[in-house]
């Protein structure tokens, strides 16, 4: 198995894309957003995409999209073929997509909306914390994309405050300062150590 970043010689696999992310959003009968074989095009030209492929067989996806003059970027379009599920594989492709979207806009910050359980776990995993819409791109075009999901009438009602999805963020800035509160503690909690065993060995 490949977990690859996507670009123009993955063309052929467009429509099985966008057939299977249409056809999750059926069966698990939740909120997804469809996405054209076109609309696909665009996000596998650009290489803000990763696929999976086992040889030639696809086996899943998902893209970058970017918002607010680069300050967003979201990971969306997280699916998993049916013959490949249950076995790890949207874990790993959520993880490279973040890892791409690290490389690739390092100062921006990272979100998402989804009703999955098992989405809101990985993005917690990777470092997300939940919020309000309002933490979100007001980016409209960014809202347009879920007028293809069934709930969209909720988020219109609400003049997109909420919706049954839930917002989740990775903000960079915000980890970095966590980072370095936890590095100055470790560093005095090493430093009280060290000055422990200073005394002792000076008493003695």
């Amino acid at each position: 198995m490949e977990i690859i970043v996507a670009n123009e010689s993955h063309f052929k696999y467009a429509q099985i894309i966008s057939d299977t992310i249409t056809e999750s959003a059926k069966v698990r009968g939740t909120g997804i957003a469809q996405r054209t074989p076109e609309y696909i095009l665009k996000r596998l030209e650009n290489g803000n995409a990763v696929i999976a492929l086992e040889d030639d067989k696809f086996a899943g996806f998902c893209y970058i999209e970017v918002w607010g003059n680069k300050g967003f970027v979201a990971n969306s379009g997280l699916i998993v073929h049916p013959d490949f599920r249950n076995q790890g594989l949207a874990k790993k492709i959520k993880k490279r997509i973040f890892e791409l979207s690290r490389e690739k806009f390092p100062d921006a910050k990272i979100f998402g909306i989804t009703t999955g359980l098992p989405v809101m776990k990985m993005n917690y995993e990777l470092g997300y914390k939940p919020v309000t819409f309002s933490e979100l791109t007001d980016d409209p075009d960014f809202w347009k994309g879920c007028q293809t999901c069934k709930n969209f009438d909720i988020l219109t009602r609400t003049e997109r405050k909420m919706c049954l999805c839930t917002g989740m963020l990775y903000d960079p800035v915000t980890k970095s300062r966590d980072k370095e509160k936890l590095n100055s503690k470790a560093f005095q909690r090493l430093k009280g150590i060290k000055e422990n065993l200073f005394l002792k060995k000076k008493s003695k």
